[in-house]
């Protein structure tokens, strides 16, 4: 059973104040929770197989290829400065 000082020694280690009203939400809260887990581990999974998810999913991703752009005049155009055939950005470099 959860009690109170339990609440706030864990409340401390997460470096969080809480209000007398909080430690006694927070201890009926957890507590509930800690006996769901205590359901939850009385099912036999002896016979489930260890799972990441809890139903199966590929990544759908297509093969990253190197396609040149056909017109590179608009997305130079598209950029907000040029210079010449290139982008032109903001300095990001000290000049130490």
């Amino acid at each position: 059973m959860l009690d109170r000082e339990q609440v706030r020694k864990v409340a401390h280690l997460a470096r969080l104040e809480l209000t007398p009203e909080e430690e006694e939400q927070f201890t009926t809260q957890l507590a509930s929770i800690l006996d769901y887990f205590e359901q939850l581990s009385e099912l036999d999974v002896s016979d489930v197989p260890p799972t990441t998810r809890a139903i199966d999913v590929s990544n759908v991703t297509r093969p990253d290829d190197l396609q040149p752009y056909s017109d590179r005049e608009a997305i130079l155009q598209s950029a907000p400065e040029q210079e010449g055939e290139f982008f032109k950005v903001p300095k990001i470099l000290n000049e130490e």
